[in-house]
């Protein structure tokens, strides 16, 4: 197939999104080496697997790459920067933050790097939050402990009130660590730059230990959550193991997408049963998760269920439980209503069954980054301060099939990224656990 004969899809039309945005002309020389990276964007070719419903059938995108470039929008030693973390913590946030210090001090020489604290938060008065200094000594070991150094919160606040901190603080970049709702913030806070006529740069990285952020195959944090998870899914089947019909019962972290539950089913290999969000299942009859699991009972003795926290909302009633701080509908705790019903099901037929429930949400996102996303996260950093210090803005640093990219604001908070139950990556996940569950008219033929 020729240049010309390959398809070009929309998502990246200079029309529709404006390209990767810029402050203005760059003409001061940079004082990092080259290589320098081209302007020129790349192709990419892409599917459904890789980025959803944005390529509809695959395709080729054109991407810019990410990389310091030999001449830059800013002077560097008369810029300001700050850096924000928000929503929940994801092991690699710290090592992002050393990353942008690191580089902007040591490779830009860059006047100062601030810490805004507790999230958007930090920058609303009321809230008196204060602000930290980050210096290269400041951050040099931060990286070997999870959370995030500056602290964090939930939730919307008012764009003009962050801009106006903004000025006060005389910032002329804003690095925004978050998931989908803090990009959603990053993209309100540069609308509001636009509307003042201002030269602030606003650059994302974008962060959820869910992996569902749009458009980016793999967010940082992800390899650490699922190494984590697989440790914790072989304690359960340590457990399971030990008594004549044990279960071990998992729930994992994955409000929408269950990309945690199914990578760590196919790391260990010895998962019965995963239940995702994206594929509403049958918990009575013929085919249900309670008489499937009977039967692998007096197959086999043991049994290893992982359902992410999304899962199963259809059978714990139609009421909703209002939302959380960043507008996140508030969950049915699946975990708790499984183990009451299994515990049910095998009483009311006089079925010994010893279930063990564990779930290690919280110790698998305050996890420390692991080596691959320690690297992944300096990668993260440097390169976010490289397309800052450009004059590029409206915009996230991502990794797009081992290459480090720039992609607009407005294509990765379009939607969130979920598990395709149709296809190959979902097949290897059954065909890892054998389970054969009826799903509803909701969810995806099996």
């Amino acid at each position: 197939m020729s240049g010309s004969d390959v398809p070009y899809h929309s998502v990246f039309d200079p029309a529709s999104f404006g390209g990767i945005e810029r402050l203005g002309g760059a003409h001061v020389s940079t004082p990092v080496p080259g290589p320098y990276a081209s302007d020129e964007p790349r192709p990419f070719f892409m599917d459904e697997d890789s980025c959803g419903e944005d390529v509809p059938g695959g395709g080729t995108v054109f991407l810019e790459s990410a990389g310091p470039r030999g001449k830059l929008y800013y002077d560097p030693g008369k810029v300001k920067c700050a850096v924000v973390t928000c929503g929940g913590l994801c092991p690699g946030i710290n090592d992002v933050i050393r990353a942008i210090v690191m580089q902007a001090c040591h490779g830009y020489g860059v006047a100062s790097v601030l810490g805004i604290r507790y999230g958007l938060e930090g920058f609303i008065p009321a809230y008196h939050h204060g602000v930290a200094e980050l210096t290269p000594h400041a951050v040099s070991d931060i990286h070997s402990f999870g959370g995030t150094v500056l602290g964090s919160s939930r939730g919307p606040q008012d764009s003009g009130e962050i801009v106006d901190a903004l000025e006060r603080l005389n910032v002329s970049v804003l690095f925004v660590i978050g998931g989908d709702g803090s990009m959603k913030a990053a993209s309100s806070i540069w609308e509001e730059i636009r509307r003042r006529g201002l030269h602030i740069s606003v650059i994302g990285i974008p962060k959820t230990i869910d992996n569902d952020i749009n458009f980016v195959p793999q967010s940082f944090g992800f390899d650490s959550a699922v190494d984590t998870a697989t440790m914790v899914l072989r304690c359960a089947h340590t457990e399971a193991i030990g008594t004549h019909n044990g279960v071990g019962l998992v729930k994992l972290m994955g409000r929408e997408s269950g990309f945690i539950a199914a990578q760590a089913t196919l790391s260990l290999g010895c998962v019965n049963f995963v239940l995702v969000p994206e594929a509403p299942f049958r918990l009575e009859g013929a085919g249900g998760l309670l008489s499937e699991l009977e039967k692998r009972l007096e197959r086999r003795g043991h049994a290893v269920i992982v359902a992410a926290e999304g899962a199963g909302q259809h059978l714990m009633g139609v009421e909703t439980r209002g939302t959380d701080a960043s507008g996140n509908p508030l969950l049915h705790d699946v975990g708790a209503f499984l183990q009451k019903r299994i515990k049910e099901h095998f009483a009311e037929r006089g079925i010994p069954l010893y279930l063990k429930y564990i779930d290690p949400s919280y110790i698998i996102r305050s996890v420390p980054a692991n080596s691959n996303d320690r690297v992944y996260c300096g990668f993260l950093g440097r390169h976010a301060v490289h397309a800052a210090m450009s004059g590029r803005t409206n915009m996230v640093v991502a990794r797009v099939f081992d290459h480090f990219v720039h992609l607009p604001l407005p294509l990765v908070t379009r939607r969130r990224r979920r598990l395709d139950v149709r296809g190959n990556y979902w097949r290897a996940v059954l065909e890892s656990t054998g389970q054969q569950l009826a799903v509803t008219d909701e969810g995806a033929a099996v």
